[in-house]
């Protein structure tokens, strides 16, 4: 009865080898983002890696990440760091579109 219940409870493939094909995909997102951010001039780096990476946010914890961004936003500027000011900026427009999205 128990490997019934085991059966049942292990998660199959939606197709044979999806999951190493997500796992490509994911290392490869990961390098390309390098890539930019050592690319693309700082700010415009930062504010790209933080916006796309602040979509992925389970939107359970998005006013904690508007918060960071605010934060994050507010010392960069202070502190003349575009790469922290501007991402700042990507990561709290990205919180405001995904909540702006779980209640639609």
């Amino acid at each position: 009865m128990s490997e019934a219940k085991e059966a049942r409870k292990k998660r199959k493939e939606p197709f044979p080898g999806a999951y190493y094909l997500a796992g490509a995909i994911t290392i490869g997102l990961m390098l390309f983002f390098l890539y930019l951010g050592a690319s693309l001039p700082p700010g415009v780096a930062g504010f790209m890696v933080a916006f796309v990476l602040g979509l992925t946010v389970n939107p359970r914890y998005v006013p904690f990440f508007l918060v960071a961004g605010v934060f994050s936003a507010v010392m960069g500027f202070l502190g003349r760091e575009p790469q922290v000011a501007w991402g700042g900026v990507g990561l709290f427009l990205s919180q405001l579109l995904v909540a702006r999205f779980v209640k639609a």
